[in-house]
C-alpha cells in the first residue's frame, strides 16, 4: 500500500455520513434502529423535476457539459438570484458544483495557502474545517453561545481576524442550530468586515428557503453591496427542493473567484451530471409555491420535537429559526449513571447510550464544535420524530 500522505491525516470522515452508514448497517442485523441523523428532507422531489429529467433524457442530453456548468442551468441560477435576493451576476461568475460542498472545496482549496486562517463560527457544519485543513489553513473558530442565540457577534469576529485571515464562513440557517442572520444582524457583521479587505466572505445559504416564523430571507451580498466583490454566495436545490441525490449546489463571486475554482474542478469532477443539471434548471425555474408548504411542515414538527424535548428533566432546547434541526444541550444528564454502571461525562457518552439502549441514532454536538450538545434531524415524519423522542425519554428516565 502506498503512504498515506499527511494532508488525509489532518482530516477526520463526516460524522454525519458515517452516522447514517453505522445506523443503516444496524439496521442490517435486525436491530430497531430509528435515525434522526440524516439532513434530507423526506419529501420527494418535486414531479415537474423529474418530468424535466425524462423529457431530457429523452433529447439526449447525457453527453459532457462545461465544467461550470451549462448555459441553461446558468441562466436560471442568474434568475434566480435576481428573483430571490435582488443581485444580478454574469454567467461569468456562476459555477456549478456537485453539491454545495464542491463548491466550498473549489473556493478554499484555490485560495487558502499553507497558515492562512479561516473564521469558522461554532456551532458549524461539520466539513467547514477539515475542508480548511486539507487546503493547508487553519480555522480559527469563534464561539456563539446559545445566550446569543448561537450567532456571530461583530465584537467577536473583530477579535479574530488578524493579518493571515483569508475567509469568514457563514451560514444561516444555520447547520445545526438553526441560528438565521436578520439584515440588521448581517448590516453589523459587514461594517467589520469592511474594515479588513484581505477577508472574503462565504455566504452559505443552502437552507435560504426554510425559515420559520414569518422571517425573512436575507444575504451578505444583498445587504452589503460594497462586500460583493469579495463575496462568495453558496446554495443548491438539496434542501428546498428535496433532491439532496441529484447532488447540485452552485456559487456565484467575481468572475476571477469562479474562474479558479473551474479550473480546480476540471482537474477533479469535470461538469456535474448533466441529467442533474436538468433537473436543477426546472427546479430553480419552475413552481416554487409548494416551498412554503413545506416549510409550514417543518414548523409544525420543530414546534412539536422542541416541546417534547424540552419536558425532559436534563434537557434544555433552544427553538431554531431555520433550517430543520434541533441542538438541544444535554448538560443536565452529564454525571449521572447509565443501567450498566458507566457514568455519563460527555455529549458522545450520551448518544451511545441512546444508541446502545435504545436503537436511537442521533449526532453528538462535539461533531459541531460544542459540547454537550446533541442534533436532532426533524426532516422525517412525526411518527418517527414522536417515537424518537419517547426514546430519549425512556432513557433518561433510566438514568441514577
Amino acid at each position: 500500500m502506498p503512504q498515506i500522505a499527511a494532508r488525509i491525516h489532518r482530516i477526520k470522515p463526516s460524522p454525519s455520513s458515517m452516522a447514517g452508514q453505522r445506523a443503516r448497517e444496524l439496521r442490517a442485523t435486525g436491530r430497531d434502529i430509528v435515525a434522526l441523523t440524516a439532513g434530507e428532507p423526506d419529501f420527494d422531489t418535486p414531479e415537474n423535476v423529474t418530468e424535466a429529467v425524462v423529457r431530457a433524457m429523452a433529447q439526449s442530453r447525457t453527453k459532457y457539459t462545461d465544467v461550470g456548468g451549462t448555459p441553461e442551468l446558468k441562466d436560471a441560477i442568474r434568475d434566480k438570484f435576481r428573483r430571490d435576493n435582488g443581485l444580478a451576476f454574469t454567467a461569468s461568475e456562476i459555477i456549478v458544483g456537485n453539491g454545495g460542498k464542491q463548491i466550498i472545496f473549489n473556493a478554499l482549496l484555490a485560495t487558502v495557502e499553507e497558515g492562512d486562517e479561516v473564521i469558522v463560527p461554532t456551532p458549524y457544519w461539520v466539513s467547514y474545517p477539515d475542508i480548511v485543513l486539507l487546503a493547508g489553513g487553519t480555522p480559527v473558530f469563534v464561539a456563539c453561545p446559545p445566550a446569543r442565540g448561537f450567532k456571530l457577534q461583530p465584537a467577536d469576529l473583530e477579535k479574530a481576524i488578524t493579518p493571515r485571515t483569508r475567509w469568514l464562513i457563514l451560514n444561516g440557517p444555520n447547520n445545526p442550530s438553526g441560528a438565521t442572520y436578520t439584515r440588521e444582524e448581517l448590516k453589523a457583521l459587514a461594517e467589520v468586515l469592511l474594515r479588513h479587505p484581505q477577508v472574503w466572505l462565504m455566504s452559505d445559504d443552502i437552507y435560504e428557503h426554510i425559515l420559520y416564523d414569518g422571517r425573512r430571507f436575507a444575504t451578505m451580498a444583498q445587504v452589503e453591496p460594497e462586500l460583493k466583490a469579495r463575496t462568495l454566495t453558496i446554495n443548491g436545490v438539496s434542501k428546498a427542493y428535496a433532491m439532496t441525490g441529484w447532488r447540485i449546489g452552485y456559487g456565484a463571486a467575481p468572475a476571477a473567484l469562479i474562474k479558479a475554482m473551474t479550473k480546480l474542478q476540471s482537474q477533479s469532477t469535470s461538469n456535474p451530471s448533466s441529467i442533474s443539471q436538468a433537473a436543477a434548471q426546472e427546479a430553480l425555474s419552475g413552481p416554487q409555491d409548494f416551498i412554503a408548504a413545506r416549510t409550514r411542515i417543518f414548523q409544525e414538527r420543530r414546534d412539536r420535537v422542541v416541546a417534547s424535548l424540552n419536558r425532559i428533566e436534563g434537557i434544555s432546547c433552544h427553538v431554531p429559526e431555520g433550517a430543520f434541526y434541533v441542538f438541544p444541550s444535554c448538560e443536565g444528564l452529564l454525571g449521572k449513571k447509565t443501567p450498566a454502571g458507566q457514568v455519563l461525562r460527555t455529549d458522545e457518552d450520551f448518544i451511545l447510550y441512546l444508541l446502545d439502549e435504545e436503537n436511537l441514532a442521533v449526532l453528538q454536538g462535539a461533531a459541531y464544535g460544542v459540547s454537550p450538545f446533541f442534533r436532532i434531524s426533524y426532516a422525517t415524519s412525526m411518527d418517527l420524530l414522536d417515537e424518537g423522542c419517547a426514546r430519549i425519554r425512556r432513557a433518561c428516565q433510566k438514568l441514577a
